[in-house]
């Protein structure tokens, strides 16, 4: 799958109330843009390490899930760890994520967050178990 426009958020989802758009997805990478809000604030105003970490593991499922046959397996989280940068009180943060292993039962994605001036918010790693479901 090549580059494309700003998919619908997924209806009844963390995706929907956190408000995850993916803007891009391929082979190579998948791209997420997450608005800063209300719904993941933490009390003192910033943005919440826990959105950040589910914004990660949101583009590695999907990347994952994007690599897999999606009629007969399922992506699902095995691992995942971040370290939180630098804060961040409005705005948009943007995830990259690269695979750096494709395997037949587990896939291990790098992710860089960032701001709108590229400066890096969050890095995370995250490992995605690749199950049978049929």
């Amino acid at each position: 799958m090549q580059k494309s426009a700003k998919r619908p958020i997924p209806k009844d989802t963390l995706m929907e109330v956190l408000g995850i758009q993916i803007v891009e997805l391929n082979e190579q990478r998948v791209v997420a843009e997450m608005p800063i809000s209300r719904a993941n604030r933490q009390p003192f105003g910033m943005l919440h390490g826990g959105a950040s970490v589910a914004l990660a593991e949101t583009v590695a499922s999907v990347g994952t899930y994007n690599l897999i046959n999606q009629d007969t397996q399922q992506a699902v989280g095995l691992e995942i760890n971040a370290n939180h940068i630098r804060a961040k009180r409005d705005g948009t943060v943007k995830a990259i994520a690269i695979p750096l292993h494709k395997g037949r039962t587990t896939m291990v994605w790098d992710i860089k967050i960032t701001d709108e001036d590229d400066q890096l918010i969050c890095v995370s790693r995250c490992t995605m178990a690749v199950i049978n479901i049929k």
